[in-house]
């Protein structure tokens, strides 16, 4: 990879009154987005701090760390990019508006989220606080059953749970 790992760190293993941090506009990403997408990566990096971060690898109680680096530190902005579709980087994106809430004060920040590889899409703080309670969710697929095509797209997941269950149904 040919990206400056002089300004990456990990989330986790970061002193939250890191100087180097005030004012900064950080890229807080998934730690395997260098892999999925080495590109992407280089240039959402340039120019920015980086802190890489895996709920599945590290403690995932990021909501106190980040609130306590955003109190101490100041950053201008987070920009948070994670895989679409990784329940373990869902609980990255949630960690953000979380820390905000702890704060109770406004943290500027850019959701997004790399589907299928490939395509960078933002994501409002609302559709992540909406992910996080099954039952609107639930409602909302019931309400609109079309939405399941999309999933069928993405979901690898979704598209064996139609196999095995078209399987079921056969005589």
């Amino acid at each position: 990879m040919s990206y400056s790992k002089a300004n990456i760190s990990w989330v986790w293993t970061t002193w939250v009154k890191t100087p180097l941090l005030e004012g900064q506009e950080i890229l807080i990403a998934s730690a395997c987005l260098p892999l999925v997408n080495p590109e992407l990566f280089k240039r959402l990096s340039e120019n920015r701090i980086t802190l890489l971060a895996c709920p599945e690898h590290e403690n995932a109680a990021y909501y106190g760390k980040l609130a306590s680096m955003i109190r101490s530190v100041k950053p201008r902005k987070l920009i948070i990019v994670t895989i679409d579709g990784s329940p373990h980087c869902f609980a990255l994106q949630a960690s953000v508006n979380e820390a905000e809430y702890i704060l109770g004060e406004k943290v500027e920040r850019e959701h997004y989220v790399v589907v299928d590889g490939r395509e960078l899409k933002k994501i409002s703080p609302n559709a992540i606080r909406t992910a996080r309670y099954l039952s609107i969710v639930n409602d909302m697929v019931e309400s609109n059953p079309n939405i399941l095509k999309e999933l069928e797209k993405h979901s690898k997941e979704y598209k064996m749970s139609l196999h095995l269950n078209a399987e079921n149904k056969s005589p």
